[in-house]
């Protein structure tokens, strides 16, 4: 692979000018913060890709059980050994440099919090694996890219073993955590409160998961938003102004586009966005991919965030979005055909509507982390001519 030289000499410049020392938090005097409204941000936030199944990655065996009461340790307990144990390699800037040179200006990092965390309710995040995460922060950073980094997984353990008192205390102490470490970074960097599961399932007395009720889970929902919001608020520098993603109950559209679901309070103005999942997840599930019933029910659901958030100036951030459509997935009377068909009229009506679609993606599925370029020349081609037509409007 040709090695590139600007990205390499930014990056040995970035270390030079953030440290080594993992504890130290991140840049060490504050960098200028442009004052952007979540308007103008999700506007050059443009495409985004999802480091999938890297920095989330936990050990997960016997997880859906509540006898599971804390996070085995992998291999030497160090940040690689999670970063890698759902397949993915290490992530490296030439990677990232791929990322930005096939069109996209947006990464999303998903980040299971809990790995080489200590069990002893202190919440204290380990200081080599935020140092990691930074460290690929930083990859973006040196591409000028957007980033965002949320908690993922983690979000999930925590819910299902606490009531909603004792989610709070823990999500302020992880949050605050995360905020002041990162505080004096750019606008570039986004904070995303949660993954998918607020509102979700919670172990009952038996050990068995329930659903919580409709009113509980909206309650809960709004509450750990809210929670979110506070903690990066109240850690100052540039987290005073920063852009935040609160996310949706279940990130579900119906469900979060529902009067039930509050924005929370912020003392920055115009500074949220909503996080959404898969527009045509309806869809792809019953098998009518590509079909006139498909192309309906992203329109649909697009007018139901459209009504909810739009209208009020609310940019909504579909923090994953479909990146390949399988064969056995479309309709057997299908307008469209192939999956860069789809990917292309779904990056179409997305940012036609002004929203922030980032692919979901995984090691070698559809972008390649060993020739850092994206797999499908037609999926290539896509990625490509959507950008061009984001960067000229």
């Amino acid at each position: 692979m040709k090695i590139k030289i600007r990205p390499l000499l930014l990056a040995l410049s970035m270390l030079v000018f953030t440290g080594c020392g993992a504890a130290k938090g991140g840049a060490k005097k504050p960098q200028k913060m442009r004052s952007v409204t979540a308007a103008e941000t999700a506007k050059e936030m443009g495409l985004g890709w999802n480091l999938g199944n890297t920095m989330e990655a936990y050990d997960a065996t016997n997880c859906e059980k509540s006898s599971y009461k804390w996070i085995p340790t992998k291999g030497e307990n160090t940040p690689s050994d999670y970063e890698t144990c759902w397949g993915a390699p290490v992530t490296t800037q030439e990677m990232i440099d791929g990322v930005k040179a096939a069109g996209f200006n947006t990464v999303r990092i998903p980040v299971f919090w809990g790995n080489m965390m200590e069990d002893d309710n202190n919440w204290k995040i380990n200081d080599e694996y935020i140092g990691r995460v930074r460290e690929i922060v930083d990859y973006c950073m040196n591409d000028d890219l957007y980033v965002v980094v949320n908690i993922h997984h983690f979000d999930e353990f925590i819910i299902r073993r606490n009531d909603l008192e004792n989610c709070r205390k823990i999500f302020d102490t992880l949050w605050t955590q995360i905020a002041e470490y990162f505080k004096d970074y750019p606008e570039n960097l986004v904070f995303e409160g949660f993954n998918e599961y607020l509102g979700g399932d919670q172990f009952d007395e038996n050990g068995e998961l329930k659903p919580q009720s409709k009113e509980d889970a909206y309650a809960s929902t709004n509450a750990l938003n809210q929670t979110f919001v506070d903690a990066v608020r109240k850690t100052g520098g540039n987290n005073a102004q920063r852009v935040l993603i609160v996310s949706g109950y279940w990130t579900n559209i119906d469900n979060t586009t529902s009067p039930s679901f509050i924005m929370p309070d912020d003392t920055a103005e115009d500074r949220l966005m909503v996080s959404v999942h898969y527009i045509d997840n309806g869809m792809f599930w019953s098998n009518q991919i590509g079909s006139e019933n498909w192309e309906n029910y992203i329109d649909s659901q697009a007018a139901l965030l459209d009504a909810a958030f739009g209208e009020k100036n609310i940019p909504v951030f579909l923090g994953e979005t479909t990146s390949t459509y399988p064969d056995e997935r479309f309709a057997g009377d299908a307008k469209y055909t192939t999956s860069s068909q789809c990917l292309e009229t779904v990056l179409t009506k997305l940012t036609e509507h002004g929203y922030v679609p980032v692919l979901w993606d995984v090691t070698d599925n559809f972008y390649s982390r060993d020739t850092c370029t994206v797999k499908d020349p037609d999926d290539a081609e896509v990625i490509k001519s959507v950008s061009e037509k984001l960067k000229n409007k």
